[in-house]
């Protein structure tokens, strides 16, 4: 077998080890903060964080056309200046954490996290429940520290680290396509 049909092989396992009743208790929730215009932070290191700034695309502009929605998400680490300024003066296990003490608004927080251990992700999550904040997280492996801290949690069983990136792809994208289609104004809507 080559490595590519042996890796679809891992991505279809691991796709269906994802419980659809978080996906589902999820999505509730995003359309919820859509529809009362309170904001989505998001965060991730390294590949989460690219799939938080994908996230943040899709799940603002994407939902928005062709439906009356108005999703706002901020991905937390989009700032390199804020950020690097925490992580130097601070430290980089709070470069979440601080900027979530400083939001004044109301917020809830999804994370994404391969491994679920990272302390910035960790911190995070605690200084949103510290202020209230709803906590949602992508985890994959056995789902670390912030499977069992947060309100709702999505967790691909998997230990590739690409395969539970693809996943957490996955459900970003399909999240935000039934939201926008169960919402849309007009039948000319392009996915």
């Amino acid at each position: 077998m080559n490595y590519f049909e042996n890796y679809r092989k891992m991505l279809n396992e691991a796709l269906y080890t994802i419980d659809e009743f978080q996906i589902l208790n999820m999505e509730t929730h995003l359309i919820n903060m859509a529809k009362h215009g309170t904001p989505l932070l998001v965060c991730g290191n390294g590949g989460s964080a690219a799939i938080t700034e994908h996230l943040s695309c899709d799940h603002t502009k994407g939902i928005a056309c062709d439906t009356d929605l108005k999703p706002f998400v901020i991905p937390l680490q989009s700032n390199v200046s804020l950020n690097t300024a925490i992580a130097n003066d601070i430290g980089f296990s709070k470069v979440f954490s601080e900027q979530i003490k400083w939001f004044s608004n109301k917020f809830d927080l999804l994370v994404v996290s391969s491994s679920g251990n990272s302390p910035n992700i960790i911190n995070a999550v605690k200084a949103a429940k510290q202020k209230g904040a709803l906590t949602m997280a992508m985890v994959g492996f056995d789902g670390g520290k912030i499977k069992d801290m947060v309100d709702i949690c999505v967790h691909v069983h998997s230990d590739n680290y690409g395969i539970v990136e693809d996943c957490h792809q996955v459900i970003m994208h399909s999240l935000a396509q039934s939201i926008r289609i169960e919402h849309k104004n007009h039948s000319n809507l392009k996915l």
